[in-house]
């Protein structure tokens, strides 16, 4: 299978475009390879350098990421950045980079993923973000502490980054969006939910979620979004029949 095919195969059911003008993130190809040929591909939720070497020792022909190595905003290619394009070119790695149409995925996506975790039955768009929703909130499948809640989305047995138990004894309703979105608390105050989970807290928001009485579990940034680079790699395995390895390089932020 050739870049062009996978980037077709991606598209297929990723709304890369769709986000095109809300996302700073370059989706979709980020740096191609020569043409040839991929047998086995990488997943993990960053791009950097360490990642691209475990893709090149596993034999990967391309990476897929959920954090790129662009952002709204050409870059000077100097330092570490001229380093990580020279490494990709030298060793032929394809990168390919989802952010915000892997978050919103209904059911690949990384918030889809947390929402299963936690059981939230038939889950409903939440966090608005430039006028897109890309988490998920609705009704527990049953009652969670927030002990529970904290080790069913808890990656590799990794602890959450912080734990709020500033609500209910157990929860019955909660809403997800991964990564770095303390702010969205706000909504899920707005909304009357008992726990709101996401990757990171935020100092601005303490007092607000104390002062509400809401439950919060900052699970973090890395954990909370390995769900959807898993997700596509298992439909990657499946439905193409290609080798696939995921590389795990926790930040513990």
């Amino acid at each position: 299978m050739t870049t062009r095919q996978l980037d077709a195969f991606f598209r297929s059911f990723l709304d890369i475009e769709g986000f095109g003008s809300i996302d700073d993130s370059l989706n979709g190809l980020q740096v191609d390879n020569d043409g040839a040929d991929l047998s086995r591909l990488a997943f993990a939720v960053d791009a950097n350098l360490e990642t691209f070497r475990q893709a090149a020792a596993a034999g990967a022909g391309l990476l897929f990421v959920h954090h790129g190595l662009f952002w709204g905003k050409p870059l000077r290619v100097a330092g570490s950045h001229r380093r990580r394009l020279q490494y990709l070119l030298d060793h032929n790695l394809a990168l390919y980079g989802v952010h915000l149409p892997l978050d919103q995925h209904p059911g690949l996506g990384n918030n889809a993923g947390l929402a299963d975790l936690l059981g939230i039955e038939a889950p409903e768009p939440f966090g608005r973000y430039h006028g897109r929703k890309i988490g998920y909130q609705g009704r527990l499948r049953e009652p969670l502490t927030l002990e529970q809640a904290a080790a069913r989305i808890g990656f590799a047995g990794r602890p959450p980054l912080g734990v709020y138990p500033f609500g209910k004894a157990e929860s019955r309703t909660c809403a997800v969006v991964s990564g770095g979105a303390a702010g969205e608390v706000r909504e899920a105050i707005e909304e009357g939910l008992d726990l709101y989970v996401t990757g990171e807290m935020s100092h601005s928001v303490y007092a607000e979620v104390m002062e509400a009485g809401i439950n919060m579990i900052a699970g973090g940034h890395h954990s909370t979004e390995v769900w959807g680079v898993r997700r596509v790699m298992e439909r990657c395995a499946a439905e193409l029949g290609l080798d696939v390895v995921f590389i795990d390089l926790p930040t513990g932020l």
